[in-house]
């Protein structure tokens, strides 16, 4: 049978033709690495207040952009909600010299660009990944940075070990490692009356004035923990270096991060400021570490979440505060915590404002119910020079007794009983109207009320470890 034209197989190509074959290709392997991958570009159409519209570009809520201004400079922002073809934008800094029409860009860090003529082969990065990636590393002890991890003490560049997630997601509750173990803060009420476990969570309330700083300054340096990690989120700007200089000290800075968004700064960098120490602390718990997670305070952290909500539209409804507010609470503070088996933990102070000492503020009643456990300050006490001022009889431990012996925690409900029965009375023995033998409880509590202020008052240069607290607790009852 012969064969046709269609059956004889096509001449290998010469070898010339095979070289300017492997010349083209490899001029198009260079134009396509030089080549700049394309970015999403939109254009700025409204300016509101703190809010900015954007159209012709989209992106996900939590992404990343560049504004750029007529002098080739830009304003960084994100994206914070959208109506339809609209982007509703939040900046991070002043929005002086924008222009109607200003280009907007999408931003992502090199390393985790994929260029457009890789879309259909590159692995599809997650969603909270292409969000805003917080630097960390073993490099950030003794470092102060501002929400956006950029350094404000002038030591020069940070050494990063790696990126994460500004906002991660929660992981299984019951992967959680159970409180079980005393974490000493170095402050003798604290350590005796409201023993803090490793991995918790509490609440430091108070107003303005009453020594909240000084102690958590003083917990920052007693602790025994690992790492501290310090968030300064929407206080005054003056507090930051008197927090650093004076109340932290160079012993405390050697072993802490401090993270500061003071108030001048937008509502968006305090959001990021403390999501940003909240994620050191996740790093240095994934490595094993025992942290102690300070963050003065909780309530400028919601008023800025608040800022936000109003600015683009959401309906107020508790005192003024957005839904969004008491679902940002809970998903910032669920964050701290004990890790997985074999991992570190991060015991967690919030401070939260009462406004007029005004306990059932909406802010301080959601912390307090999300929180484990709260130590309130008491303006008299601090009046009267009896520091730290911590109200024994409104102040919890919800995890003391999971944690500290049977025999412990009597001394401790003694101490309480005793205490009460005082401050009840206080009154009456002040204007000599108690007749002595009246009731016994209150005679003793007469009897042991100066010791036991004593006990509860501590130096702000003195530390108590856990173990010396508890010898003086029951030294002072005579076991």
């Amino acid at each position: 049978m012969m064969s046709t034209e269609d059956d004889v197989a096509p001449a290998a190509p010469s070898p010339p033709v095979l070289a300017r074959w492997q010349r083209y290709a490899e001029q198009c392997c260079d134009t396509v690495a030089t080549t700049k991958p394309w970015l999403p570009k939109g254009r700025l159409t409204r300016v509101a207040g703190l809010v900015l519209e954007a159209v012709g570009i989209k992106l996900p809520v939590g992404a990343s952009c560049h504004i750029i201004l007529p002098a080739g400079h830009s304003i960084e922002a994100e994206v914070v909600g959208f109506n339809g073809d609209k982007l509703f934008l939040m900046p991070v800094a002043e929005v002086y010299g924008l222009e109607p029409g200003a280009w907007v860009v999408a931003y992502e860090d090199l390393a985790n660009r994929v260029p457009y003529f890789n879309l259909t082969h590159a692995p599809r990065r997650r969603l909270e990944d292409r969000g805003r990636q917080a630097a960390v590393g073993p490099h950030l002890l003794g470092r102060v940075l501002d929400g956006l991890g950029r350094p404000l003490d002038k030591l020069g560049h940070l050494q990063v070990e790696a990126h994460v997630p500004l906002f991660s997601r929660p992981f299984n509750p019951l992967d959680r490692v159970p409180v079980h173990d005393v974490l000493d803060v170095g402050v003798r009420a604290i350590n005796a009356m409201l023993t803090v476990g490793r991995g918790q969570r509490l609440g430091l309330f108070a107003g303005s004035g009453v020594g909240k700083s000084v102690l958590l300054g003083m917990m920052a340096r007693y602790t025994t923990a690992d790492v501290v990690v310090v968030g300064l989120i929407g206080e005054r700007g003056r507090e930051v270096k008197d927090f650093i200089e004076n109340i932290l000290g160079e012993e405390g800075l050697r072993r802490s991060v401090v993270v500061a968004a003071p108030a001048d700064t937008p509502p968006l960098l305090r959001l990021h400021g403390a999501a940003y120490a909240t994620a050191i602390a996740e790093y240095f718990r994934d490595q094993g570490a025992n942290v102690l997670l300070i963050m003065d305070s909780l309530t400028r952290y919601a008023m800025a979440q608040r800022e936000i909500a109003l600015a683009v539209g959401e309906p107020p409804a508790t005192k003024g505060y957005p839904p969004s507010v008491f679902a940002k609470l809970p998903a910032l503070v669920e964050r701290a915590g004990n890790g997985q088996e074999g991992g570190g933990s991060i015991t967690a102070f919030y401070t939260v404002l009462s406004e007029g000492d005004d306990q059932q503020d909406p802010i301080a009643d959601s912390a307090r119910a999300i929180l484990d456990g709260h130590i309130v300050l008491s303006r008299h006490l601090a009046d009267a020079g009896h520091y730290p001022a911590i109200d024994m009889e409104q102040s919890i431990s919800r995890v003391m007794t999971d944690i500290i012996e049977p025999e412990e925690y009597n001394l401790v409900r003694r101490f309480k009983q005793l205490y009460s029965r005082y401050q009840r009375s206080r009154d009456l023995i002040n204007v000599g109207a108690y007749v002595r033998g009246s009731d016994p409880l209150l005679d003793e509590a007469i009897a042991r009320m100066p010791a036991m202020e004593a006990f509860l008052q501590q130096g702000i240069f003195e530390r108590e470890g856990y173990a010396g607290a508890r010898m003086r607790l029951a030294a002072l009852f005579g076991e």
